[in-house]
């Protein structure tokens, strides 16, 4: 790797970023609910959103702003309740909410992306945000990070934050991430560009890289297709999906320029960043006990590969039998068979980790279930599955189903 970990980095790690995370009063528990990140100069911004077509009203806002092009400032973000499916009204509240932060950092609105998460169906009480948008103003600070990580949170466990370090013409330059995300777990994200295609993750990437725009595009592009576009928890694309990125150029490096050696150095911390937040969410998610990389192979393309790698990432049998260790591996070849991708069944092999499971279709001859069971029994795990002799390839992260999934989700809003 050209580059380094930080240790206890966060958003706040390159240079020129402030952050806070508060306490506004969104949560019943009393914990802290908004954050604010900004940048102390014009920053080149980049995004991407959630598929869904029910977005959220803040996913609306953030993709206007960002199709204007214009540099951005500040990231104001609230969780308890995710303003979707909220109407005028929902949009309204996250202009105002963009608008106020705007007014109390002496920016334009214009320059204020806003992100929202937690409840979907209620109105963003807008006095308590208001509330939160002052304190969260007078809190800022270059070691707001933690804070800011801590205040995303809604069922997650855990903080995820990550900075990395390298050097690009002579210059030092960092990357900072933050990302939230326990359920409602399955980002189909899509790239906001000036003419797009169209609980929740969220996550935050700062840099003070200078950059072009087109070129920090192409590379947040590159590290959202190889880490959250690869994770399924529970199966659920949310409302609300947000992946953004800021850099404020503060490094003094020489803009990098698409497709140089420099940028893909820049793209290869920068997806190392992305990667690491990803699997934190899926071991993070709720109720989680196991870590599964499902590897499927021999397809006659890479997007064949994937979709019988979600077919089986999306398969509740297959998700309680990883949690139950039970080495079922038919329930992993049926969701394979429905995945509508075509494929030879007497080519397949499976195995669990390194031991083998099927062979040619069919059980492997005296298999040993011990070794099986003992594989899934582990905290992490791979499901290695080979369909053919094809070109295809893709790996996915995701996790089992457990009872504790059930317990967070039977009564989330009570």
């Amino acid at each position: 790797m050209n580059f380094i970990e930080l240790e206890n980095g966060s958003v706040t790690t390159p240079q020129g970023f402030r952050a806070s995370g508060v306490t506004a009063g969104l949560k019943p528990s009393g914990q802290p609910d908004l954050a604010l990140l900004v940048s102390d100069v014009p920053a080149e911004a980049a995004g991407a959103f959630t598929s869904n077509l029910f977005a959220a009203a803040p996913v609306e806002w953030d993709r206007k702003v960002l199709r204007g092009g214009a540099p951005i400032r500040a990231v104001v973000v609230n969780s308890g309740v995710a303003n979707a499916c909220t109407g005028q009204q929902g949009a309204a509240d996250a202009q105002a909410m963009a608008a106020y932060t705007a007014e109390r950092l002496g920016i334009l609105a214009s320059e204020v992306l806003v992100s929202s998460t937690g409840v979907i169906g209620k109105l963003l009480p807008m006095d308590i945000i208001r509330h939160g948008i002052d304190l969260a103003v007078k809190g800022l600070s270059v070691d707001g990070g933690e804070d800011a990580a801590k205040a995303i949170m809604t069922t997650d466990t855990v903080q995820k934050r990550v900075a990395v370090e390298f050097e690009l013409s002579g210059k030092t330059v960092r990357i900072g991430a933050m990302t939230k995300g326990a359920g409602m777990i399955a980002p189909q994200m899509v790239l906001c560009r000036n003419r797009p295609k169209q609980a929740t993750m969220l996550s935050y990437f700062t840099t003070d890289a200078a950059i072009g725009r087109e070129a920090l595009r192409a590379a947040l592009g590159v590290a959202l297709n190889q880490s959250f576009n690869r994770i399924i928890v529970d199966g659920d694309t949310s409302t609300n999906d947000t992946m953004v990125i800021l850099a404020n150029g503060m490094a003094g490096n020489d803009p990098i320029v698409e497709d140089t050696p420099e940028w893909y150095q820049f793209v290869e911390a920068l997806r190392f960043c992305a990667t690491k937040l990803a699997q934190a969410m899926v071991l993070d998610g709720e109720g989680v006990t196991k870590f599964v990389e499902i590897n499927v192979s021999g397809t006659v393309d890479d997007a064949s590969a994937r979709q019988i790698a979600e077919a089986i990432a999306r398969s509740p049998l297959c998700k309680t039998a990883w949690y139950g260790a039970d080495a079922n591996w038919g329930r992993i070849l049926c969701a394979a068979g429905y995945s509508k991708i075509p494929f030879k069944p007497a080519q397949v092999n499976l195995d669990f980790d390194d031991v083998p499971v099927v062979r040619n279709g069919l059980a492997v001859e005296n298999a040993d279930e011990e070794a099986q069971t003992a594989v899934l029994k582990k905290r992490s795990f791979q499901v290695n599955l080979q369909v053919g002799t094809g070109p295809g390839r893709f790996v996915l992260w995701t996790c089992d189903l457990s009872h504790e999934y059930v317990n967070i989700n039977a009564d989330y809003r009570t």
